[in-house]
């Protein structure tokens, strides 16, 4: 069987274009008359000769909460999940998504329901919006579900660019420092200690370490980018193990300058959105804990998880665990045993989150206004060592002549 992409429209004139698997294009244009289409043209699909990089075919956040929020509403009018999905699919501008949208689409075509069709994807569709996709479609509110998950992913997008926000100064900062140093040692230290060997003469330590810095980085450059090479990558292998993101993870959680405070929070900020979304959504609570626990993004928050979803199962209370676990404040573990005895949970995590997510806003602001003036400092004190160690030699110099 081949692929064919093909472009029609139904009786009202919403046109619509897609692919299909046929025998020919006769077999297509049969099956899009039987779905009451008017077809405008079918073409065999041809392998596209573009080079995609492994970064570039990835769906942006962006564009899965818009593809989300139409989903939704094409839902709530009455159009059916098959004939949405075209829609999607005539309508995004990512391809990685269009792509994933197909498959999708021909999964449902095939009987699947979309919650078995979206789990086939994980990297695009992660638990929590399957999850609660799947709730929707057993409840018979998937267009409230699927608008909650829209809402989540929004959040916890914002939750991340302020994240990202409060690294991108010290990053430019540093990222400028070493550029200089690189430059000072590689080109200026040079000309300097050529200076100093035609009046002979020791040399101050501060610059012998200087010299040989210099040296150093001109002679085995090679040696400086392979290191640095091999150190990254093997440092991201490691963080990818078992033991390496637990140990990163535990950590950042204990970083100075109130990084660790701030990593705290967000990851108490997510752990409560997506408790409370999966709640709001009707998620069972045993595969809530489950699905949160997959989803936090922080291992100590995972663990924490474990021990409450033992606490349910032997018919014990959430909170409980939550007060012997480092990571969660006193206040939430009471927070949530209120709303476990009121039986507004949902409302309560809601809340949690709300305020760690202003929190982390405060914090941020508050380690940017930290960060800047001890980048400064930093940047200030590596170049006016440079610039101390090669006058030193001068001022000796002069005050031999004198």
């Amino acid at each position: 069987m081949a692929a064919y992409v093909f472009k029609a429209i139904d009786l009202v004139g919403v046109q619509s274009k897609g692919e299909l698997e046929a025998e020919s294009k006769q077999a297509v244009n049969d099956q899009l008359k039987a779905r009451g289409l008017i077809v405008l043209d079918i073409a065999e699909k041809r392998g596209s000769k573009e080079i995609k990089l492994p970064w570039s075919n990835r769906v942006k956040a962006g564009d899965l909460t818009v593809m989300t929020r139409q989903l939704s509403t094409m839902v709530s009018s009455g159009m059916t999940i098959l004939r949405a999905l075209y829609v999607l699919e005539a309508q995004t501008e990512s391809d990685a998504l269009r792509e994933t949208l197909v498959l999708v689409r021909k999964d449902v075509e095939a009987g699947l329901p979309l919650s078995d069709a979206l789990e086939r994807h994980p990297k695009v569709f992660d638990p929590l919006f399957v999850a609660m996709v799947r709730a929707g479609e057993t409840g018979g509110v998937l267009d409230s579900a699927l608008l909650r998950v829209a809402d989540q992913l929004e959040k916890a997008e914002a939750l991340r660019r302020q994240v990202k926000s409060a690294m991108t100064y010290p990053t430019v900062i540093i990222t400028f420092a070493m550029a200089v140093v690189l430059a000072l040692v590689t080109f200026l230290v040079p000309v300097f200690a050529g200076v100093f060997e035609e009046f002979g003469g020791e040399l101050p330590m501060i610059t012998k370490v200087t010299v040989a810095a210099s040296n150093f980085v001109k002679g085995y450059w090679y040696a400086i980018i392979v290191g640095s090479a091999l150190a990254f990558f093997g440092l991201r292998r490691w963080r990818k193990t078992p033991r390496g993101r637990e140990m990163l993870q535990r950590a950042w959680l204990k970083a100075p300058m109130k990084i660790g405070d701030i990593v705290q929070k967000v990851a108490l900020a997510r752990w409560s959105r997506t408790f409370s979304a999966l709640i709001t959504a009707g998620v069972p609570l045993l595969s809530a804990l489950d699905i949160v626990a997959k989803t936090a993004g922080n291992v100590v928050v995972e663990q924490a998880m474990r021990k409450v979803a033992e606490s349910v199962k032997s018919g014990g209370t959430i909170a409980g665990p939550l007060k012997e676990s480092p990571v969660f404040p006193s206040m939430v573990g009471h927070m949530v045993g209120v709303g476990e005895e009121t039986g507004a949970l949902d409302a309560m995590l809601t809340k949690i989150a709300d305020f760690y997510e202003d929190q982390v806003a405060a914090a941020v602001k508050s380690l940017t206004a930290i960060i800047e003036p001890i980048m400064i400092i930093i940047v200030g004190a590596i170049v006016g060592f440079i610039v101390i160690a090669m006058y030193m030699p001068m001022f000796s110099l002069y005050d031999q002549i004198q």
